[in-house]
């Protein structure tokens, strides 16, 4: 079987896996599983035989025309290179774990074989996009991740959460794809084809006539798409949704493919200087604001959204300094380790019942409770704060090795301003990702209280997934070099300086962040003691009841009280009242409160476009009602006056239309006499 043909069926078993799983879904449920998993697996195994054919090499283009349009056509093609070969692995590697991972997870669910064909439709997707050639077939397939992502987030839309933040998801990425769809027409009319490789072709030549304003309406669609500032306060809203959608959003579909179009295109944007300067100034002011806002969330699922924000603004600074091998890199190297800790997330959410990290640090022993989980997450959590060996190290790298060089001047292909932007914002992301990666394992694993709650071995289903991601988590790092023909003949090693300034800010922040941990803990333990020795003092009670007294608390605080928590648990466990240890606090001090609320940018929007737009829809509506609707009301009321006059001359009686028969032929004949004088004497 040709390459082609297998480039093919890569996204189109997914597709037929979702359309009969949706069919079938109700009257045969025993095909459910069957379609959800072997077409996603399948599609991972061909996507790796045509990642191994391609080899790096030259290019594989086809096409067929789609339709005539008497203009630009569009044709159905293929373009794969070594970036979208390898792409196309990492979204059927993680796919497939997804849908393996999903059948325990969601096993008590009612809506699962929707659920199973949405994410088959969703990988299917993606992959179009991976794969694609032209691009309004690509983009079909980002407008159907969108729609995916809005029935997926929205999965328990029992609640009002997720209505919302499946509502909000999509319509902030539909305000990026406004200008997104702009651009590509304006794109396409420059280039006289949608086709990528025409395209590419005419930047080369130096055709593009508005290069600078292409690349930032392009760029309007991949903020929102990708979740970059000032678009990004859709992605933590959508963590309502089942915690194996949020893996395949955040690792391997949906916001990696903003990301992944640049890259596609990076010739496009690097051909305007402002458009990289305006990439990196976003890039940088993301990284540094979703690592600030990481660093103040409870909910341990939001903390992992913003980090997500951050590592893909890590890979649009790599772009930013037109260096798409480190970008693409690191989108491989954090899909994996991602996926990782947000299964690694449903699995500890599943044990403690509860989203809340303020929680998890009152239970004790949770680390026990779920061996495979602690083991695989801290190994997620140190390539997520680029410690080496772990795979996280080499890619971060690669992202500050490329904006060194651009701005010390040993690239020419960007600005050094983009440089410097990227290469500082970097570095001090570098600190705050390893400080809340510290603070997350702290408080989800190191709590001191009571005993965490013990519902026996997490399905096979679930821990085999995580042991299978954790192994790209390690070694993928060190697959650089012999994967350099697939990223452009690009060497991707980590340098002196850079070495020592990321790995140095981050064992800074780590270390930073577990001081405080301790001290915060001992703060904590020292309030909870006073409170028993006061209860003690007022009223003499057994030990038993001073116990119960201590470890008696609500339900676990959920800092996202989902369905999900629910439905994953027999019972929601109690743990011991009192402060959290959350090193958190102190070290954001005055900033903590508004970097747990996003720096308040959800009430900015509300107050600079919601509440206007409200009010222009409410004058609209009164203009409609009392203005418009009063012309219309007003031209039925006179023709239904002028019916009644018309009525009233409608007696019944003969003699009367008689009667006015003859005094009309007489005044006729009376005013025809009158004119015929009149004629005679002119």
């Amino acid at each position: 079987m040709s390459t082609t043909t297998l480039a093919v069926l890569v996204p189109l078993l997914p597709f037929l896996g979702a359309v009969a799983g949706l069919l079938l879904g109700r009257t045969a449920p025993g095909f459910v599983r069957p379609l959800a998993i072997l077409p996603t697996l399948t599609a991972a195994v061909l996507a790796v035989t045509v990642a191994v054919r391609q080899g790096g090499g030259q290019p594989i283009s086809t096409a067929t025309e789609l339709t005539p349009t008497g203009s630009v056509p569009i044709d159905l093609s293929l373009y794969i290179d070594g970036f979208a070969a390898l792409v196309a692995v990492l979204v059927g590697v993680v796919a497939t774990c997804v849908q393996l991972y999903s059948t325990a997870y969601l096993r008590e669910d009612p809506r699962y074989p929707s659920y199973a064909a949405l994410v088959s439709l969703f990988t299917s997707a993606m992959l179009l996009v991976v794969y694609s050639g032209d691009l309004m077939v690509l983009l079909v397939g980002w407008e159907v991740m969108g729609i995916c992502s809005y029935f997926l987030v929205g999965h328990y839309w029992e609640t009002e959460a997720a209505r919302s933040a499946s509502l909000k998801a999509f319509l902030v990425t539909k305000l990026g794809d406004v200008p997104f769809l702009i651009g590509l027409f304006a794109l396409a009319t420059d280039a006289g084809s949608f086709r990528i490789t025409k395209i590419l072709g005419t930047v080369a030549a130096g055709g593009l006539d508005h290069p600078t304003l292409i690349a930032l309406l392009l760029l309007a669609g991949v903020a929102g798409k990708s979740a970059q500032f000032p678009l990004h306060t859709w992605l933590p809203d959508a963590m309502a949704g089942p915690t194996p959608v949020s893996a395949l959003i955040h690792a391997a579909t949906m916001v990696a493919a903003g990301v992944y179009f640049i890259a596609r295109l990076l010739p496009v944007f690097a051909a305007s200087a402002a458009a990289l300067v305006v990439m990196a100034v976003m890039a940088a002011v993301t990284m540094v604001g979703s690592g600030l806002a990481a660093l103040a969330q409870d909910d341990i699922k939001r903390v992992l959204a913003y980090s997500t924000i951050g590592q893909l603004a890590y890979m649009t600074g790599a772009l930013a300094v037109a260096d798409r091998s480190a970008a693409v890199f690191h989108l491989l190297s954090h899909g994996a380790f991602k996926a990782l800790l947000f299964l690694g997330a449903g699995v500890i959410i599943h044990a403690a019942g509860t989203n809340s990290l303020a929680a998890m640090s009152r239970m004790d022993g949770l680390a026990k409770r779920i061996p495979d989980a602690f083991w695989t997450m801290t190994i997620a959590l140190l390539a997520l704060a680029a410690i080496p060996p772990f795979a996280g190290f080499f890619s971060k790298e690669a992202v500050l090795v490329a904006a060194e060089q651009a701005a010390t001047g040993h690239s020419d292909a960007a600005p050094a301003a983009a440089g410097w932007l990227v290469l500082a914002a970097g570095v001090l992301t570098a600190l705050l990702t390893a400080a809340y990666a510290a603070r997350l394992w702290l408080m989800a694993f190191r709590g001191r209280g009571a005993a965490a709650p013990d519902h026996g071995k997490e399905p096979f289903a679930m821990t085999g997934v995580l042991w299978l991601l954790a192994v790209p988590s390690v070694a993928f790092g060190l697959a650089a070099d012999p994967l350099a023909d697939w990223f452009d003949g690009r060497a991707l090693t980590p340098t002196l300086a850079t070495s020592v300034l990321g790995t140095g800010a981050a064992v800074i922040g780590a270390m930073l962040t577990y001081a405080l941990w301790q001290r915060a803990t001992a703060k904590a333990a020292t309030a909870h003691a006073a409170g028993p020795a006061r209860a003690a003092t007022a009223a003499e009670e057994p030990a038993a009841v001073a116990a119960a007294v201590s470890a008696a608390t609500a339900a676990a605080e959920s800092a996202a009280e989902t369905p999900e928590v629910a439905e994953v648990t027999h019972e929601h466990p109690a743990v011991p009242a009192g402060p959290a240890a959350d090193p958190a606090r102190a070290l954001l001090g005055p900033l903590h409160r508004h970097a747990a609320a996003g720096f308040h940018l959800d009430a900015v929007y509300d107050r600079l476009f919601v509440r206007p737009v409200r009010a222009a829809a409410r004058l609209v509506g009164f203009l409609d009602r009392e203005v418009v609707d009063t012309y219309v009301r007003g031209a039925g009321t006179g023709t239904r006056l002028l019916g009644g006059l018309v009525r009233r001359a409608q007696t019944g009686n003969v003699q009367s239309y008689l009667s006015a028969l003859l005094a009309g032929a007489v005044v006729l004949a009376i005013a025809t006499a009158v004119l015929a004088n009149v004629n005679a004497g002119s």
